[in-house]
């Protein structure tokens, strides 16, 4: 049967009766000497796990944590970077037929008062003193949190009732064949609280059932002939449903190799080092990676002719591949330009041993997405949320580009009357927590899920994102405008880095655009402006004309009602959890609108 033609119903059967933990069972049986997880040391090498250790140590952390009162039904926050211990304690939690949440490492006391609270955590553990002071702070409100742990030795100022790793990771160990009947296919296994752009977070419960129906699922799209053994960089954050699915979930089922990075801005020299065979990426991550080749590149005049004289040459045949259209002789075409140009930029960055490569949580440009697949690293845009367990739609390899591929295997995916995209099937959440109100406007009584994204679908079942719902620029002309169509084509500028458009009831369309600090250096450098600062740089005549000439051509495509007309430069790169982004840097539109207030003002004055 063909990946498309299953049905959300036969993959129930498939995945019947499954748990994590019995998956885990499994897989740590059948790979026991097979590396699990990995970490740097402080002295650059690596540290590993085998899944005969990581059973071990899931083993002795259940037994450590049901003496310390956990039960079926429980609710524990989990307070970790991404390291290997987090892997652990998550999955012991699962083990006692409890309910393993994650706290965004950037979390205040205060968010972490509403998330333990809303939540009914009964024990917190986290993994230093830093993440233990925000719990602290507010200890006192959260009568239900009975324990409080972290993950390293408590130090004099802790106190005394707070435990440290050896209650966990020193306990007898637990027998994981009889600790799995604990855990029932309808059990949570995780709520996971939506970053959001405005209000308080919701909590998105996720059922084992849940999970092993979309990894079902998801094992069939990605497309890989043994998972067993690939290699990934974990380093986005836990918290969200991406890489817990990815690195975690998909771990367990399949048997990955994860190397775990606990600083997100390492991803490039972890990369270098791991050879990944499968990468996720939000945009951004993706977006530093163009700007760094192109900035490398442009240091060469000669060079950087000849590469784009490849790209020019190679992304017609790079498709046709991708189709099975390709003839052997566009083939040797093709070997070429990977052997002189495209395979050194892939190995210098890390990615030459790439079977597979994701990007989502926020859209991409089409246009830089053919760039990387054109040299060789297969990028796929995929599309979902937390509701949906993770993802909606993906297709790996026959890719469009500017769109979000095919609906998953088993998963239904339309379009609503107003154009809303909708799925059901066994990937869609139970609800939110305490919030019978927002689970009516997400599910509706058909057990449909409504995504707030405005979609179009091609004739061979592609999907394409317009926008959400909620965000489309209603001019003062009362025309409708996709923000994220012009933020692509505006991050294409080679100049940009991000960019958020303005519009709303406003005369004309336009923008804020924050400087790469890659591309802007080496302009700089070319133009012969010296050591300059970016914000100097953002004020620079010769960075005005640049950007000003780029944005014609980049605005090309859209009419003239669309086409942003005016942009203001910023130097400070927005950061993710913060007022300008969420975690996963989708814009907090609101947040840049009120913090960029004079900027945007002054674009409108006449």
């Amino acid at each position: 049967m063909a990946n498309d033609e299953i049905t959300s119903e036969e993959i129930d059967r498939l995945v019947e009766g499954q748990t994590l933990p019995k998956a885990f069972l499994d897989t740590a049986a059948r790979l026991a000497d097979r590396v699990a997880l990995r970490w740097k040391e402080t002295d650059g090498s690596f540290g590993q796990w085998t899944f005969a250790d990581y059973s071990d140590r899931v083993a002795r952390v259940a037994a450590g944590l049901a003496a310390l009162g956990v039960e079926r039904g429980d609710r524990v926050v989990l307070m970790l970077r991404n390291i290997p211990e987090f892997h652990v304690v998550d999955l012991a939690v699962n083990f006692l037929g409890a309910t393993a949440i994650s706290i965004y490492n950037s979390s205040s006391a205060e968010q972490v008062h509403y998330l333990a609270d809303h939540s009914e955590a009964k024990l917190g553990f986290v993994e230093d003193a830093g993440f233990l002071g925000r719990f602290l702070e507010v200890r006192d409100r959260l009568p239900r949190l009975e324990k409080l742990g972290i993950l390293n030795d408590p130090d004099a100022a802790a106190p005394a009732d707070v435990f440290g790793r050896e209650a966990l990771f020193g306990a007898s160990p637990l027998d994981l064949q009889e600790a799995a009947k604990a855990t029932q296919p309808d059990d949570l296994a995780t709520m996971i609280y939506t970053s959001g752009t405005t209000g308080p977070p919701k909590a998105v419960m996720l059922s084992q059932k849940n999970v092993a129906w979309t990894v079902e699922s998801f094992r069939r799209a990605l497309e890989l002939d043994d998972p067993a053994g690939k290699k990934l960089v974990s380093y986005l954050p836990m918290a969200h449903i991406a890489e817990r699915m990815v690195s975690h979930y998909q771990q367990i089922f399949f048997g990955f190799e994860v190397t775990a990075c606990p600083d997100p801005s390492a991803i490039a020299e972890y990369a270098r080092a791991v050879r990944p065979n499968v990468m996720f990426g939000v945009p951004r991550v993706w977006e530093k990676i163009y700007a760094g080749v192109n900035s490398a590149l442009a240091v060469d005049g000669e060079k950087q002719k000849s590469f784009r004289e490849a790209l020019e040459a190679a992304a017609p045949i790079a498709e046709a591949m991708a189709w099975d259209r390709a003839t052997d002789v566009e083939k040797e075409m093709y070997d070429f330009f990977d052997q002189v140009a495209f395979g050194p930029v892939r190995k210098l960055v890390g990615l030459d041993e790439l079977e597979l490569a994701l990007t989502g949580a926020a859209p991409i440009p089409a246009q830089m997405l053919s760039w990387f697949r054109t040299i060789g690293v297969p990028l796929a845009e995929i599309y979902g949320m937390s509701e949906s367990s993770g993802p909606m739609t993906f297709t790996a390899k026959k890719v469009k580009p500017g769109t979000v591929g095919r609906a998953i295997p088993g998963c239904d995916v339309r379009l609503a009357e107003d154009g809303e995209l909708i799925c059901r099937g066994g990937n869609v959440f139970g609800g939110y927590l305490k919030s019978p109100e927002k689970t009516a406007e997400a599910l509706d009584e058909d057990g449909w899920l409504h995504s707030g994204d405005i979609g179009e679908v091609d004739d061979d079942g592609y999907f394409k994102i317009v926008d959400r719902k909620k965000e489309l620029i209603i001019t003062a002309g009362g025309k409708n405008i996709s923000p994220a169509n012009l933020e692509s084509a505006l991050k294409m500028m080679p100049l940009v880095g991000q960019a958020c458009a303005i519009g709303d009831n406003r005369p004309f369309v336009s923008a804020l655009v924050v400087l790469d600090p890659d591309a802007a250096k080496t302009f700089a450098a070319k133009e012969g402006l010296g050591d300059i600062a970016l914000a100097a740089l953002a004020e620079h005549p010769k960075v005005i004309e640049s950007i000003r000439a780029d944005l014609e051509s980049a605005m090309a495509d859209f009419n003239n009602a669309e086409r942003v007309k005016k942009v203001k430069i910023l130097a400070e790169e927005w950061l993710p959890d913060s007022e300008c982004l969420t975690p996963t840097s989708k814009l907090k539109r609101r947040g840049i609108h009120q913090r960029y207030e004079v900027e945007i003002e002054a674009l409108y004055e006449r």
